[in-house]
Parts: structure tokens; C-alpha cells; sequence
């Protein structure tokens, strides 16, 4: 070893000797060449002799060289492991995507669905009412796949109340597909024509939903039937069993069908601006124009026959509350029956027969509440099979109108019509 002493008098411990550089100072004075422990970590510095122009040292040349295939190596290593990473991603999302589109597709069967049920969607209910008893009928998974299916079809809103015929485990937006569509309802349509009695709609009410006429009877007197009714009926739904198409299944009670039918007698009254004080005067008036006329325009002309013949007095003399009253129907009445007396029947009793005498429909409702303008105090239908009706102010008028109703009746063709 060789001390040298600096030009500070300092003392400095180079070691080998080769390594001094008396123009740059000394490696300890060097402080980018600071801590370094051996020759190795002076690699990236240029040797002294490159700066004399003698050129790259073997051993810089050689470390160049070394250092290449060390580069390629990592760099093959990290594009391998780049490429696995790669590799094991697709190949993850490939097997966990079944599985995830199961999870998905967990809320909801693939169908199409294998029993037969019959599902009944009732009077009001919300889309996810019927979602939750799809479900509980077990026709849909989840309801809330069905609800998803609902959400994403406005079709939803339309669903009909009545009876679908559905399977066990169908897709939700399969089993939309026949709820949504009104052609798939199952119950049978029930026609209330109007004029009948109620002992007639009860016999097809039964004859379409499988009950007796002993249980409408027994359901036309319940408290929530006759809830409905005005108060002016006095508890007599005579009048109010509305003529319409209706769709009940065996499913409907009696009382359940006949609050339908009131309820909605009583909804036409309210917007024609009937009172429930004078609805009950105004219906039989009706029901007799609707069991008399049988041509529409007709209708307000028999109303006014009757407040007419009302306002003289004058008693309705009229066959219809005969009919009623014996509860036999026909074209004309015997001597016997309009001598009856009773509470319906007009040529025995004074004013207005005590209740309806059918079930009248919107038109008669019409002409009651506005009868036609004029002084008739008579009518009589000339030709029943027509309807034809001709009205008269007079006695001798109407006499003459009534023989050509006998005519009629007498053509060979007709005589079992009006023949008792």
C-alpha cells in the first residue's frame, strides 16, 4: 500500500496505486462514485483510458456482451408471463361465464313449462300482485322475474282479470306472453239481454258458472248486494241486474256476480244524474218501456204514454205488468189474468206497478229520465213480429190501431203467437 498526501496535507489510503488519477482526484473525493464496494458496481463508468482514445476495454466489451442474452431473457420470461396472465383470464372468464349466466338466469325456469294450471288474475290486481301468486302457483320461478318481464313490456298494464290457462315452470316472459294477450281468457261470457226477469238471469248465470238459481235467490237478499242498491229500491234488485256481457267463472260467487251487475245499474243511473231518492220510480218506468217498445225509437214515446196516463190519472192498463205479475209471458193476457190482482198488475191497481217489472237497459234508462214531447195517451204494437207500434191521443184512434193488431193475429202464420 502507498499513502499519498494531498495538497491539504491530507492523508488518503488509495490501495492499488493503478487506480489513482491525480488530475480527478481521488474515488472518495468523487461523489458519484461514493459507498461503492468493488469494481463491478464502476461498470457503467467509462474506464479512464476511453478518454485517452485508446478505445472500449476488453472487459467493458465483454460485460456489453454478457449483458445482451440477459436482456432477451427477461424480456422472453416477461412476454411468457404476460401471455400465461393472458392465457388464464380468457380462460377463467370461459369457465366462470356459465356460471355466471346461471346465477343470472337462477330467478327464472327455461320452460316451456309442464303441467297445465289455470290462473285466475282478479279485479284490480297490480303487476306485481299477479307476479307473486304466478309464483306461489308455481307457474314462474321468482316473481320478481316475472315483474322483470312486466317492467319491460307495456303490454303489462292491460292484463285482463279472468281465467288463463298456464303451465307449471314456465319462462316469465313466456307466461306474460298469454296473460298479456285478452283472446287467452278462459271464462265464459254470459249475455244479459235486456228485459228479463230476474228469476231468467239467474237461470243463465247458473247455466254458465255451475250454481242454482236457489243460491242467486239467497244471494240477491245478502247485506252486500243490497248495500248497492238505492234506497228507494227497498231492498228489491228487480231493475238492477244490469243487461250486459259478462265474464264469470265458477270461481265468482253469486253475491260476487250479482254486486257486479247492481254496481253497475247503479253507475249508469249516476251519470245520467238520477238521485238515489227517484231512482227507483225512474227504473220502473223504464222497465216498462223496455218490456213495451221493441224499436228504439219508440222508447221516449211509450215514456210519455205513461207519465201521461200517470198525470190525468189514468191507470196503465198494461199488459207487460199482467205478464209480470202471473209471471207468464206472451203477446196478449186473458180476461182471468187481467183480473188479477196484485201488486204489478195495472189493470187492477192505480199508479206505477210496486217494483220493476224487468231489467231495463241504457236506452230505456234514456227515454225515462227524457221522455219524448207530446199528448199520447195510448199505444199499441200493430205487428209484434216487427215491433211496429202506433200511439194515439184518443180512444177511437187507439180502438182503431187495436183492430189492426187483431188482424194480425188472425193470419194463419200468426195464430199461435197470439193464442193462449
Amino acid at each position: 500500500m502507498t499513502d499519498r498526501t494531498g495538497a491539504d496535507g491530507h492523508v488518503a489510503d488509495y490501495g492499488d496505486p493503478e487506480w489513482a488519477d491525480p488530475e480527478h482526484g481521488t474515488w472518495a473525493e468523487d461523489p458519484t462514485h461514493e459507498g461503492y464496494a468493488d469494481h463491478e458496481q464502476y461498470a457503467d463508468h467509462e474506464p479512464v483510458a476511453s478518454h485517452l482514445g485508446f478505445g472500449e476495454t476488453p472487459t467493458r466489451a465483454s460485460r456489453r456482451r454478457e449483458r445482451a442474452p440477459r436482456a432477451a431473457r427477461r424480456f422472453l420470461v416477461l412476454f411468457v408471463a404476460l401471455a400465461l396472465i393472458v392465457g388464464a383470464g380468457y380462460l377463467g372468464f370461459s369457465v366462470l361465464k356459465p356460471l355466471l349466466n346461471r346465477s343470472v338466469d337462477a330467478s327464472d325456469y327455461p320452460g316451456p313449462g309442464g303441467d297445465k294450471v289455470v290462473f285466475t288474475v282478479n279485479d284490480g290486481d297490480s303487476g306485481r300482485t299477479i307476479a307473486s301468486a304466478l309464483q306461489r302457483a308455481g307457474v314462474v320461478k321468482t316473481a320478481q322475474a316475472f315483474v322483470d318481464a312486466c317492467t319491460a313490456d307495456t303490454r303489462c298494464a292491460g292484463i285482463q282479470p279472468g281465467d288463463y290457462a298456464l303451465r307449471k315452470e314456465m319462462r316469465a316472459q313466456d307466461a306474460l306472453a298469454v296473460l298479456v294477450d285478452p283472446k287467452n281468457r278462459q271464462n265464459p261470457k254470459v249475455t244479459i239481454r235486456e228485459g228479463l226477469w230476474a228469476n231468467e238471469i239467474y237461470a243463465l248465470l247458473g247455466k254458465a258458472t255451475g250454481h242454482s238459481v236457489a243460491e242467486y235467490e239467497q244471494a240477491a237478499t245478502s247485506t252486500d248486494v243490497l248495500a248497492l242498491l238505492p234506497s228507494s229500491a227497498k231492498g228489491v234488485v228487480e231493475g238492477y241486474l244490469f243487461p250486459a256481457t259478462y265474464e264469470f267463472s265458477d270461481k265468482d260467487s253469486p253475491e260476487t256476480q250479482l254486486k257486479a251487475m247492481v254496481g253497475k245499474a247503479v253507475a249508469t243511473l249516476n251519470r245520467l244524474g238520477v238521485s238515489s231518492d227517484k231512482a227507483e220510480r225512474l227504473v220502473i218506468i223504464a222497465s216498462i218501456v223496455e218490456a213495451e217498445a221493441r224499436r228504439p225509437e219508440d222508447r221516449a214515446k211509450v215514456a210519455r204514454v205513461i207519465e201521461n196516463r200517470l198525470a190525468k190519472p189514468m191507470r196503465l192498463q198494461l199488459d207487460s205488468t199482467v205478464s209480470y205479475g202471473v209471471q207468464k209471458r206472451a203477446v196478449t193476457t186473458t180476461d182471468a189474468e187481467r183480473a188479477t190482482v196484485n201488486a204489478w198488475n195495472t189493470y187492477t191497481k192505480d199508479g206505477l206497478p210496486s217494483t220493476p217489472i224487468a231489467n231495463p237497459g241504457v236506452e230505456s234508462l234514456q227515454a225515462a229520465a227524457a221522455p219524448a214531447t207530446g199528448s199520447w195517451l195510448f199505444f199499441v204494437a200493430v205487428n209484434p213480429a216487427t215491433g211496429e207500434t202506433k200511439f194515439a191521443t184518443t180512444q177511437a184512434e187507439h180502438d182503431k190501431y187495436v183492430a189492426e193488431f187483431q188482424a194480425w193475429c188472425q193470419l194463419p202464420e200468426n195464430k199461435a203467437t197470439c193464442s193462449r
